[in-house]
This record gives C-alpha cells, structure tokens and sequence, in this order.
C-alpha cells in the first residue's frame, strides 16, 4: 500500500498540532486535510505553519466534511459532541476514523457504534503501546486474584483536564472487571467522602487527582492481607498519544467497517 493521506479534525489545537507533526515524521503518512470550528482564528491558516514545521500547503478547513471527503483516514482528537458528528460524517462517506477523544457518554458511545456499522473506526481511551499492554496485564491480575485482594485506580492529569475519572482510568477499570467477570457499571465506587462505611468488598475504586502540567499518571492497586501489588504507567509527553494515533491510521486505512481497538492494532485479540 502506498502512502495514506490522513485528515485532522481540530488540527490548531495542542494534540492536532502535534499529529501534523507526527504525520510528517511517519513514513508511509501523508497529512492531505485538516479543520478547525468555523469562522475560528485559525481557518485559513497552513497547518505545518502552525505546529511550527513549515509550510506544507495544507489549509486549516473551517469544513469537517471536507476533511472526510479529502482523506482516507481522519484522526479525532476534540470534544464528544464534536466527535459524534464526526463519527456520523464517516459513516456517510464511508471514511476510516480514529478517534482519541475520551468522556462520551453512553449514549455518545452508542452513536459511534452506529456509524462503525458502516466505515472503520478505530477508537480508544489512550492510544498509547504501554496502556494498551497495562490493561491486558490488569486483566489478567484481576482473573488471577480473588476479591480478597481489593482493587483500586489512581489517576492524575494536567489541572485543565475537564473528564474524570480519565478515559484511561475507566479502561483499566474495564480491564479489571472483565477479569473478575463483574459489570464495572456494578461495582464502581467513586468520590468517597465523609462517614462512608468500610469498603464493600468486590467493588472497584476510583481516585482522580489534579495539577500541574502532568500529562498522565494512572496505577492499578491490588491490596490483599499482608501485601499490595501496583501496576503503573507514566506519560512523559503527549506525543506518544500521537504516534499511537497515526500507528492506529495506517492501521485501519484499508480495514472494512466495524469498531476496532489499539488491541486490534498491536494484533493482541483473541
């Protein structure tokens, strides 16, 4: 297969500038397309100019539909609302998608399921190698322990963060429960505060942190009697959400409809 012409959707903010430059740094990648909001400050604008790589003569679109109808794949990196009307733009032209954005909600969800049914759309909470493995690791921990040892999620993200728990919490919690074989819906246990009693036994915590410019931080505990397992990940800089994203485009440029993962991509289904 030749080069794959990629869009970017929401390409002027801080991880669209980064994907234009992991794009050029990607052999096999062609940057063809890119959009902002319309009547924005930065329609018009050349996307290499603006992530600081040089001209590339591609114009920032103030049309999504643009990007669908000028691209093979498009990476989505804004807010759900935005992303859902993303999703459906797909699906109409028949475009693979990768989506990075996190905090939809069930229903958001359910509409990116929808538009799946007809283009390929790979999607996930973080696009990173290293928590895509920690979830399969999380998983497997979790099968292998009993209740008795009582599972808990830690994250920490940048004070701007508008989610949590962070998208990439919730996927670990999603691992832990498919291990335990419980509806993570069930046992989920939030915001503790106050007199709130010991802890139920079998659920799953939950603990968002805030500040700074952290990029992400998450850690899954596993505390039994007499001993505590800790399984982690560190991103030093979001850049590796953008090699992730444009490994996942060249991925699924020439795979049929359906809703793909990064498990899918690092070919870790079963």
């Amino acid at each position: 297969m030749g080069e794959v012409s990629i869009g970017i959707v929401g390409a002027a903010g801080r991880m669209g500038q980064m994907l234009v430059r992991q794009i050029g740094e990607t052999q096999g990648a062609k940057l063809v397309a890119a959009s902002e909001a319309p009547n924005g400050p930065t329609v018009g604008k050349d996307a290499g100019e603006l992530a600081g790589v040089g001209r590339l003569g591609v114009a920032i679109s103030g049309s999504a539909e643009t990007v669908f109808e000028r691209s093979q794949v498009v990476i989505d990196f804004t807010v759900p609302k935005a992303t859902i009307l993303h999703a459906e733009l797909a699906a109409q032209h028949g475009r693979a998608m990768v989506i990075g954005t996190t905090g939809l909600t069930a229903e958001e969800g359910a509409k990116v399921r929808a538009a799946a049914a007809k283009a390929p759309i790979m999607w996930a909470d973080n696009m990173s190698v290293g928590v895509t493995l920690l979830a399969e690791v999380v998983r497997k921990v979790a099968a292998t322990l009993d209740a008795a040892y009582d599972i808990e999620i830690v994250e920490m993200h940048h004070k701007h963060k508008v989610d949590a728990p962070s998208g990439t919490a919730l996927l670990l919690g999603r691992a832990a429960a498919e291990g335990r074989k419980v509806d993570l819906a069930k046992v989920s246990a939030r915001g503790r505060d106050g007199i709130t009693g010991a802890r139920k036994a079998g659920d799953i915590g939950f603990a968002s942190l805030r500040g700074g410019d952290v990029v992400g931080d998450h850690v899954v505990v596993f505390a039994g009697a007499g001993e505590r397992l800790e399984l982690g990940h560190r991103a030093s800089s979001r850049q590796l959400f953008a090699q992730g994203a444009v490994r996942a485009a060249l991925w699924v440029a020439d795979r049929g409809p359906g809703l793909y993962s990064m498990k899918d991509v690092l070919g870790l289904t079963t």
